[in-house]
């Protein structure tokens, strides 16, 4: 199944760059998109009025820039005059959202999985589209983000949190819903967004690092997002990070896995406390003072700051994002992760600029919803 006729702009070439400089930067003046795309005024012109005919662009009034003469026209898309959802399957849940097509969320729901064999899960997430589908007046397209690996043509090869391998799910999402689908690694997803629209938006060059049940990394050179056949294996999860930490299940002492994931957190603070804990109240517990409690939290930190500095060290971007469930992490021990940036960082590099998101569940699947976004701008 394809959206091919439903394709956003079928010239493409430098029609398309104008109309996602629109999508991506706008209210923006037609000399700001002339500038960004090194393109002359009459080229501009003689590309975006077709767009405007057509409906695709609007002009949205009027902006003064401090110059002489009349101020600048500014162009918009129309962005509800599309919607998409976005999922997240997780190992005991699928999280969806319905955006437009600047992936603001519109509405949002979430359904408890009673199993993960692939047929019950594509039930929920059959279920999920009909309640989301009848809120918006249509939906374009489905994106759906997963922790693990997933092949070019929708296929799940490996899945650990949901004990998946070789599962055709774009193809079932698609038979099940009746609407286009594209699926690939959640990581990859929350990069995107962030590339379009989130804090990577402008930057040429900048990482994503997120924090929960997994640890994950992205990075975009050259305002393009790096990927490969590994990705979705949660390699930056291996990084070493203490040489005398604990050890992983891959045994692994002192890897990122074992000092800054969710369950590694909770089950060090568990130990030392006594009790069991969940992952805030580990952090609550550190906030308030306890001392163990307190050690552990600022190891994790201090490991964090040693991941933020390798991160920097080697590939220089202009930010580092930081997201994921677990991510309060970067408040409660922000002194640490300070100090383990400055231990492991040549005291003459730029600071480096940090960027911590909410850490709410609905950014997984505003990423996954952008996944639909570009295949129906880009026709990808």
């Amino acid at each position: 199944m394809t959206i091919e006729d439903q394709s956003w702009t079928r010239d493409g070439g430098a029609s398309l760059s104008v109309a996602l400089q629109v999508l991506i930067n706008g209210p923006i003046s037609r000399s700001d998109i002339a500038r960004r795309l090194d393109m002359s005024p009459g080229s501009l012109t003689r590309l975006s009025t077709p767009l405007i005919d057509g409906g695709l662009l609007v002009e949205v009034g009027e902006r003064a820039d401090g110059r002489a003469g009349r101020p600048s026209t500014l162009l918009d898309v129309v962005a509800r005059s599309r919607n998409f959802i976005g999922m997240k399957i997780t190992s005991t849940e699928v999280l969806a959202v319905v955006t437009d097509l600047r992936a603001s969320v519109l509405h949002q729901r979430s359904a408890k999985l009673t199993s993960r064999d692939p047929s019950a899960v594509i039930a929920v997430i059959a279920d999920l589209v009909q309640t989301l589908a009848a809120r918006v007046p249509s939906v374009t397209a489905i994106g759906i983000g997963l922790g693990g690996l997933v092949g070019a043509d929708g296929i799940v090869e490996s899945a650990p949190f949901l004990e998946w391998t070789d599962v055709s799910i774009r193809a079932l999402v698609e038979d099940a819903t009746g609407f286009p689908t594209v699926i690939d690694n959640d990581l990859v997803a929350f990069t995107e967004y962030e590339r379009w629209f989130g804090a990577g938006k402008g930057l040429q060059n900048f990482a994503v690092l997120t924090l929960g049940a997994g640890i994950g990394y992205g990075v975009v050179i050259h305002n393009e997002i790096v990927t490969s056949v590994d990705s979705g294996i949660g390699l930056v999860g291996h990084w070493p990070l203490d040489p005398f930490g604990p050890v992983c299940p891959a045994g692994h002492r002192g890897c990122a896995k074992s000092v800054l994931e969710q369950g590694a957190i909770v089950r060090n603070v568990s130990a030392v406390i006594g009790r069991e804990v969940t992952y805030d109240q580990a952090l609550d517990l550190a906030e308030a003072g306890e001392p163990a409690a307190r050690r552990i939290i600022d190891e994790a930190g201090a490991g964090l700051g040693t991941l933020l500095a390798a991160i920097a060290n080697l590939t220089m971007p202009q930010r580092i994002i930081l997201g994921g469930e677990g991510v309060r992490l970067v408040d409660v021990a922000s002194a640490a992760i300070q100090e383990g940036i400055n231990g492991h960082r040549d005291a003459r590099a730029s600071a480096i600029d940090l960027v911590a998101t909410s850490g709410d569940n609905t950014e997984w699947c505003r990423g996954a919803a952008v996944l639909a976004i570009q295949k129906y701008v880009l026709d990808k």
